[in-house]
């Protein structure tokens, strides 16, 4: 047990050291760079045994070992703790924030931030509307046999239809369908809304049954079916800094980024109890992202996670501190979303 946990020891340092010197660690620069407690030649075992267990690996050309995704596997597996970030870090997400005038100004911030904290690119998912729930739908009249239909969702986003009429409609109807509509669907979650527009049709009031038959189609097609997910993107010139990384190129990441389905596939992939999650490498089932790690986490309100927020970069990069900022940086976002 002894030997695993100074192993564990020597891992960590290898990890610590590689990921801020970008050059493979010997034995020599551990025990001098680290008080491991014990001699040069017992380091060299440990790492011997490391690289027997395939956690540690020597590059071709030198001496020293580098982590192999494996040994950053076990390196955040036994993090004791994620450091949490510092008062001025946590206050200036705040103030940074704070200034956002809708949800989609609050996510452009959100990716801005999170790449200046991490030094990697940043991700973060529009909220999923499954997970949304009506908080109002307005309706518009803007010819005298034409209406605009407006769902706005409890998580700001905003969804609009145009509704030809089979009759002309007056003021009075527009007032009268609008309160119906709002009577029955304002705090219906999406998942559930589409289901309620058959009984609406049966129970509408004559006067405006071939209105709501008209309206019935697209408001199923706007709950069911409403604006595909998406993700906002920043921080992509990061990645010009640790080109080394990525043996070969940095283009089928690129690529995979600007495409979005696997990275929005990854990101909305959250944990719902909240935790942090880490993918590294070959975990990435998507062989552009065989080289890079994903560290993302849920954001929203209360037990509900709205959408995934995170980071993508090379497998060399600082855990410890990334997951802190992912986690710090959706704590915030949840909290703004639940006030606004």
């Amino acid at each position: 047990m002894a030997h695993d946990e100074r192993r564990l020891q020597v891992l960590r340092a290898i990890v610590q050291d590689y990921v801020s010197t970008n050059d493979p660690v010997g034995s020599k620069a551990l025990a001098e760079r680290h008080d491991l407690g014990v001699s040069p030649a017992t380091i060299r075992n440990d790492m011997a045994v490391l690289e027997e267990q395939g956690y540690i690996t020597q590059p071709h050309t030198s001496a020293g070992r580098v982590p192999t995704d494996k040994g950053y596997r076990l390196f955040v597996d036994r993090l004791s703790a994620v450091k949490p970030l510092s008062v001025a870090e946590r206050r200036a997400i705040e103030r940074f924030l704070d200034g956002a005038v809708d949800l989609h100004d609050i996510l452009s911030r959100t990716v801005r931030l999170l790449a200046q904290l991490t030094h990697q690119v940043a991700v973060v998912q529009y909220p999923t509307l499954l997970r949304s729930a009506v908080r109002h739908l307005e309706v518009v009249q803007v010819a005298t046999a034409r209406l605009l239909l407006v769902l706005i969702t409890d998580t700001g986003r905003v969804e609009q239809r145009l509704v030809e009429c089979p009759v002309d409609v007056d003021r009075d109807d527009v007032a009268e369908l609008r309160a119906l509509l709002n009577q029955t669907f304002a705090g219906a979650k999406l998942a559930d809304a589409a289901g309620l527009v058959p009984d609406l049709l049966e129970t509408a009031p004559p006067n405006l049954r071939r209105l709501i038959a008209a309206i019935g189609a697209v408001l199923v097609e706007t709950l069911v079916e409403p604006g595909e997910d998406r993700l906002v993107i920043g921080g992509t010139a990061n990645l010009a800094q640790v080109a080394v990384d990525f043996p070969g190129s940095l283009r089928p990441l690129l690529e995979a980024l600007e495409e979005q389905v696997v990275v929005l596939r990854l990101i909305s992939e959250v944990d719902t109890g909240g935790a942090v999650l880490v993918r590294i490498g070959e975990e990435n089932a998507h062989e552009a992202l065989s080289g890079a790690s994903v560290v993302s986490v849920g954001y929203g309100s209360g037990e509900r996670a709205l959408g995934g927020l995170g980071i993508v970069g090379p497998t060399r990069m600082d855990y410890p501190t990334n997951m802190a900022a992912v986690r710090a940086v959706a704590r915030y976002v949840g909290q703004i979303l639940a006030e606004s």
